[in-house]
């Protein structure tokens, strides 16, 4: 397996494309199916489960192992009856997931047409790219996997989609893996930002080692300007993963952000324990208060790379991904 993800807002405060043209794509074919893995799973027969499991393994001879032994976590070296107990387990203890889930997804095509809408801008723009031809829809534990890209095609976990406000969510099991400002993402227009977002690390897989903050910055900055053009009707705060509200309020404190970062010189240290303060997942930024979110060092190099893409209209995605994180930060002379 690749990669993974670990309110529907109906107002588009930010439009990722920023007035830019959007290209037609309309016309690129993407040959995309659904497989309902968690479908098959659900209904075989209690008084029969092996014979059922067996079966199922010979329709997804790629994905069911994965999902046995690395999803659900099942020795390789136990017995076909010792597994078979282990999956019916889960499968009893995961009933109320999976019927909350059919209720929520009783019709997937929505999603299906909005990952194939972005497959469409990943074709466009990565014409040699071999774009997935399946999803598989599966439940697992909620304190496991989520939205995976492997060689079976998109694998969607729809236990983590079931609403931000799903009871289970809230439980202590499930906190100490996603706490609250990463369950509340846990909604079912994710499935195409989690879907692309996975393709877009396919393409230029995350090297964040031995670099300063700035150019991990800028980096994190690349990835989310490519994701915008994969996805250039999605509203921006999804593609960060904040609220509508703590985007709102960067752009707004676009400047002050800034500012914490060159006033306290932290642009080119490369101290781990003090850049993992400002890059990826946590509940806020202390020094700008409760109300802040996290991964603001992600934000500002988002805003350095918008600036740098402004100054060299027509650069090619290929060739932005490829230029040296200085130049970038040099050359785009960001300034709020």
């Amino acid at each position: 397996m690749k990669y993974l993800f670990l309110v529907l807002v109906t107002v588009v405060l930010f439009s990722c494309n920023n007035g830019e043209k959007i290209p037609d794509v309309s016309n690129i074919k993407v040959q995309l199916s659904t497989q309902h893995f968690d479908q098959d799973l659900f209904r075989i027969d209690s008084n029969n489960f092996n014979n059922g499991l067996q079966q199922l393994i010979h329709k997804f001879p790629s994905f069911a192992p994965n999902f046995l032994y690395t999803i659900l976590g099942a020795d390789a070296k136990w017995t076909s009856d010792s597994t078979a107990a282990y999956v019916k387990a889960f499968v009893s203890s995961y009933r109320k997931v999976y019927d909350s889930s059919q209720a929520l997804f009783n019709n997937f095509l929505p999603y299906e047409n909005e990952i194939k809408k972005g497959l469409q801008f990943v074709k466009y723009y990565f014409p040699n790219y071999k774009l997935p031809a399946n999803i598989i829809t599966y439940i697992g534990p909620l304190d496991g996997f989520g939205d995976i890209l492997s060689d079976d095609g998109l694998v969607i976990g729809l236990q983590l989609h079931l609403g931000k406000n799903f009871s289970l969510y809230n439980s202590e099991l499930v906190q100490q893996t996603y706490p609250d400002y990463i369950s509340r993402r846990f909604e079912p227009d994710y499935i195409a930002v989690n879907s692309i977002k996975n393709i877009m690390l396919d393409l230029y897989p995350e090297k964040l080692e031995e670099k300063s903050l700035v150019q991990q910055m800028v980096e994190k900055g690349k990835r989310l300007y490519l994701l915008s053009k994969f996805l250039p009707h999605e509203a921006e705060n999804k593609l960060i993963g904040y609220t509508p509200e703590q985007l709102k309020d960067c752009y707004e404190h676009e400047r002050n952000i800034w500012d914490l970062f060159v006033q306290n010189n932290l642009l080119q240290t490369i101290d781990d324990n003090v850049i993992k303060n400002y890059i990826g997942e946590s509940p806020k930024t202390q020094e700008l208060g409760d109300a802040s979110p996290g991964n603001i060092g992600s934000f500002a190099g988002w805003q350095i790379v918008k600036k740098y893409m402004q100054k060299n209209e027509g650069l090619s995605l290929q060739k932005l991904m490829a230029t040296d994180d200085d130049i970038i930060f040099q050359e785009a002379k960001y300034k709020p």
